[in-house]
């Protein structure tokens, strides 16, 4: 079982069909196959790891290059490019990859300038005429095909790591659970060094030989246009996304009309933008979830199921239990606990973590999301808040630690602390409370620049304020929660 087999017969089947369309051009599948042959080739040249590092702006060359890696039976490592420079470096050391296969503009333009052994522009490459023909390779469904980095609760990402066989079965999970043909055209916009963008939005139409329509940023009037232009029957975005596209006065009814899924992921979607997106361009919107180590697919509401604020069954082949997380027994339906997953989708491990792996799976092997949620008496779930301290900002997952990190290192701080706040069109937003050094002085805007220099900008505190001291427990732990009215005071003063 691998990802890049079904491909190549896909390819192989359909060679001047159109696969992708991208900010810059169109792809036939013949153009996905010759171009990653290409790029298997200066890829064995060039590298010696057995990972290799992708960091490339979303659109059609990222699967190219992935298929390259995988038809050498080497791991594919998608890169954020939102991430401030050392944070990619660490991601980067941390993989074990002495190859990044990159954008020389993107790099220019974003500033970055990560350091490998080996750094290969796709703009120095040549892909024309035959390539070296080769055997791709032939893996075991356990063997390791990607390593995507998610935040972790130490304030270090944490490699997640997914076999050929979790990916395969998601696609098919995907496929079958939501009723994906060869017909639907995907527009996709979410960056494919997600999880979701990645399986969802690339190697899905891929394998099974539908047209997806990328363009690499959400820009409200650009995803309208493409609506038109290409009639796209499924769209996957963030609340947020939809919110924007309601604020849109140019949009119309019929500039959806095409769809047949518009999907949610990411945070909750907000019960209006529901309401309003349904009674301004008649389309349902219906949420979904997922995680980084479920590949990520693992339920789907699906157009009339009725079932308003769920998140769908689960997908075919995948177990789904509701757990009381201080006693692991498994509730009655509509009693909220810790939602729990196990299947043939559900990642290795934590890659170079084995204790981290090991607290992430409970006796039963079921994975624990660290989501709290319940589940009725047809299996559907719902998302009712969070186990683990971790926020959601526009789609990203951020964990209060990786920015507490930052401001405790800073001259003035002593200890620091972060929460979320909800926000209309980023679901959250991170706020931090800061105790001070004696004598320093407290200046939000010099703490807001150190955060930017040195985090990525989703992860910058919106506001900073100072407290005289942190709430802790008997033991000295910080009690976040108790910072939650704190805020909400400073905020009416503010307003006050």
């Amino acid at each position: 079982m691998s990802i890049h087999w079904p491909i190549i017969k896909t390819c192989l089947r359909c060679p001047r069909e159109v696969a992708f369309v991208d900010d810059w051009r169109a792809w036939r599948r013949v153009e996905i196959l010759v171009a990653s042959l290409h790029l298997a080739g200066e890829i064995e040249r060039r590298c010696s790891s057995k990972t290799v590092g992708v960091l490339l702006p979303t659109g059609a060359m990222m699967p190219c290059v992935a298929l390259a890696a995988w038809m050498l039976g080497r791991t594919i490592v998608p890169l954020n490019y939102l991430l401030k420079q050392d944070e990619l470096q660490y991601v980067i050391d941390d993989c074990e990859t002495d190859c990044i296969v990159t954008s020389r503009t993107m790099l220019e333009k974003l500033k970055l300038s990560p350091r490998a052994k080996s750094i290969l522009h796709v703009e120095d490459m040549r892909f024309k005429g035959c390539p070296d023909l080769r055997i791709p390779a032939m893996p075991t469904p356990d063997d390791l095909a990607l390593l995507l980095y998610t935040s972790g609760t130490s304030g270090k990402p944490k490699g997640v790591m997914l076999s050929h066989g979790n990916i395969t079965t998601n696609i098919c999970q995907a496929i079958d659970h939501v009723g994906f043909t060869r017909d639907d055209i995907l527009l996709g916009v979410l960056p494919q060094f997600h999880s979701f963008g990645l399986t969802v939005l690339t190697l899905l139409p891929l394998t099974l030989g539908n047209l997806a329509v990328y363009t690499r940023a959400f820009i409200p009037q650009q995803i309208i246009r493409l609506m038109r232009e290409h009639k796209p029957t499924a769209f996957i975005g963030l609340p947020s996304m939809y919110a924007a596209l309601l604020r849109l006065k140019s949009a119309g009814p019929g500039d959806f009309r095409s769809l047949r899924f518009a999907i949610s992921g990411g945070e909750p979607l907000p019960r209006a933008v529901a309401k309003d997106f349904r009674e301004r361009f008649g389309v349902e919107i219906n949420e979904g979830y997922g995680l980084t180590e479920t590949s990520p697919f693992t339920n789907c509401h699906l157009p009339g199921q009725g079932h308003i604020g769920s998140v769908g069954r689960p997908a075919p082949g995948l177990l789904q239990r509701i757990v009381d997380a201080e006693t692991d027994r498994v509730v009655e339906a509509r009693c909220e606990g810790e939602i729990r997953f196990k299947g043939p989708n559900i990642m290795q491990g934590y890659f170079k973590l084995p204790r981290e792996t090991a607290q992430a799976f409970d006796k039963d092997g079921f994975f624990r999301t660290g989501d709290i949620g319940k589940q009725d008496a047809d299996g559907f779930l719902y998302i009712t808040g969070r186990l683990k301290e971790m926020l959601i900002v526009g789609g990203e997952n951020i964990f209060p630690r990786e920015i507490e990190e930052v401001l405790n290192h800073h001259a003035s701080v002593h200890e620091s602390a972060v929460i979320g706040m909800a926000d209309e069109t980023r679901g959250e937003r991170p706020v931090a409370f800061v105790e001070m050094i004696e004598g320093e002085t407290f200046n939000e805007a010099a703490l807001r620049a150190w955060c930017r220099e040195h985090l990525a900008g989703y992860k910058v505190p919106t506001e900073i304020f100072r407290i005289d001291a942190l709430p802790r427990n008997p033991t000295g732990k910080i009690m976040r929660r108790e910072l939650k009215p704190m805020l909400d005071r400073q905020l009416a003063q503010a307003k006050a």
